[in-house]
């Protein structure tokens, strides 16, 4: 009862506000914003929504326009609105039910086309009722049936989006967090400026200065996506009806009026939807590059953990067998705390992870080149022998560099893996991988070359974009991730072009092997 209530007296205001340059003096307006609210209500309750629709209609004859056409007249259009537009909830209703309704450019063109051919059906049979009790001149039909089509059209489309956020949970947050910032009072300021601007002058410059509104209609959907857009075109809309209303200027174009917001609306809505997908795509594509990474850390973890796990397993044998001697001395007691350093080092190397993934915060120490060679390699030792590569691994020049080891450990086993890959289609005793790396200027330069195929330039246009690989079973972002972490430490990456495979990446050098203390 309550919510059948509101709506009523919701639609009597919409309808009072849009009540302006009606045609005949009939329910015939530029702006119809009240069916929008309409169509929310019949989404939401289904056939419930029927009688107090019709109610709203009814009363809204009798209190805005003094019921022209009658009583009999007044029940009859009411009664054809009612089903029209019911028509139109329901189908809007069995699209969408529960889904998104502005959530893609899909979505957006199903709408408009629901709400424009039923606008047009619902708007023929109405002034068709009209024109039959006399009231639109059969001459003048078709413009009246046109007009009043027109007038839902606009008023739908530019109303029932934010109606829609306003009434949902979840929109009505989004909205919040997307307009509520202090850019939303700057876009609104100059739409209202643009407006006073161009009504101020409205008798003389005949509509051309309002191309300016496309500049608030345009940034508030591009900064702030479909929710931004939603905003704009009601308040801009809103304030139009305003200043008409009190606005008895006879050169007031009503088609011109309606199609400007129209084509705002359109505009608008586009936009903000085309920004909305690109963040959702944007968003995904953070998420899958962290799945990708999370693939790539796991085997940097598994090879952390591997040393620790390994030696606390030895220390435990090492506890049994004292305990079977009964040794309960320092021996046992250095047994315990060696498991104890042991357990808190697997556990730095987890939390290093975990800060990874939440943060992208990295754990920075000086690890001397040949330190940092020398692990990667040991991990590669029992496949390249397995596959009959040839690693050529070059004196380390006396350099540190400031890295999270894992993480650059993962940028040196992506790159070999891929190495690994491209040699083991060539015959045997041709497969080999050279790692080198050389001090250039302050800098550390750190090479993989193998004895691949190499890379093409227009492979390497592409090389590094996600979801590029040349493995059938690759994703395509193992160098993606590589770069960033390379770039995220001051560093580079790149592929260079040629009859064989050669990636470098340079990263900031320390000092002198003698005062690393590593």
């Amino acid at each position: 009862m309550v919510p059948a209530s509101a709506y009523v007296v919701l639609y009597l205001l919409f309808d009072w506000l849009s009540y302006v340059e009606p045609l005949f003096g009939l329910n015939i307006t530029p702006w119809n914003p009240d069916p929008a609210l309409g169509l929310l209500f019949w989404m939401r309750y289904g056939k419930r929504a029927a009688l107090p629709w019709f109610v709203a209609l009814v009363a809204g004859e009798v209190l805005v326009r003094g019921m022209p056409a009658g009583v009999v007249g007044t029940l009859l259009t009411a009664a054809w609105l009612m089903v029209g537009y019911g028509l139109i909830g329901e189908a809007l209703r069995r699209q969408f039910g529960s889904t998104e309704l502005f959530g893609s450019r899909e979505n957006l063109f199903r709408w408009l086309a629901t709400i424009a051919g039923g606008s047009l059906v619902n708007g023929a049979i109405y002034t068709g009722l009209l024109k039959g009790a006399g009231l639109i001149p059969a001459h003048e039909w078709t413009m009246a049936a046109w007009r009043f089509a027109v007038g839902d059209m606009v008023g739908v489309v530019v109303t029932m989006p934010l109606l829609w956020m306003l009434a949902s949970t979840g929109p009505r947050e989004r909205l919040r967090a997307a307009v509520w910032r202090l850019e939303t009072l700057g876009y609104l300021a100059l739409a209202i400026f643009v407006l006073w601007a161009v009504f101020g002058y409205i008798l003389t410059s005949q509509f051309k200065h309002f191309y300016f509104l496309f500049l608030p209609v345009i940034w508030a959907a591009a900064r702030q996506g479909v929710y931004g857009a939603a905003l704009i075109v009601f308040v801009v809309q809103l304030a139009v009806v305003t200043m008409v209303k009190g606005n008895r200027g006879p050169d007031i174009s009503v088609y011109e009026l309606q199609m400007l917001d129209a084509v705002l609306a359109l505009v608008a809505f586009f936009i903000g939807i085309v920004v909305d997908e690109r963040r959702k795509t944007e968003d995904e594509l953070k998420q899958t590059l962290r799945l990708a990474a999370a693939g790539e850390m796991a085997a940097a973890l598994a090879h952390e953990l591997n040393q620790p796990m390994t030696a606390l397993g030895a220390y435990g044998k090492a506890c049994e067998h004292l305990l079977e001697r009964g040794e309960t001395g320092d021996m046992l007691k250095h047994a315990i705390g060696q498991m104890i350093a042991e357990s808190a080092r697997a556990a730095e190397v987890v939390r290093r992870l975990r800060d990874f993934f939440r943060t992208g915060a990295m754990h920075l120490e000086s690890v001397s080149v040949a330190m940092l060679l020398g692990g990667i390699v040991q991990q590669f030792r029992v496949p390249f022998h397995e596959h009959g590569v040839v690693l050529e691994l070059a004196e380390a020049p006396p350099v540190a560099v400031q890295v999270d080891r894992l993480q650059m450990e993962l940028v040196l086993r992506n790159l070999l893996a891929n190495a690994l890959d491209a040699v083991r289609a060539q015959p045997a005793g041709a497969r080999r991988i050279k790692l080198h790396a050389e001090a250039v200027g302050g800098k550390l330069r750190l090479t993989v070359e193998d004895s691949g195929k190499g890379v093409s330039e227009e492979v390497a246009g592409r090389l590094f974009e996600p979801f590029v690989s040349s493995k059938a079973s690759g994703m395509g972002l193992g160098l993606v991730l590589s770069r960033a972490i390379v770039e995220a430490h001051g560093g580079s990456l790149w592929a260079e072009v040629g009859d064989h495979g050669i990636f470098r990446f340079i990263l900031p050098a320390l000092e002198t092997g003698d005062q690393i203390g590593k």
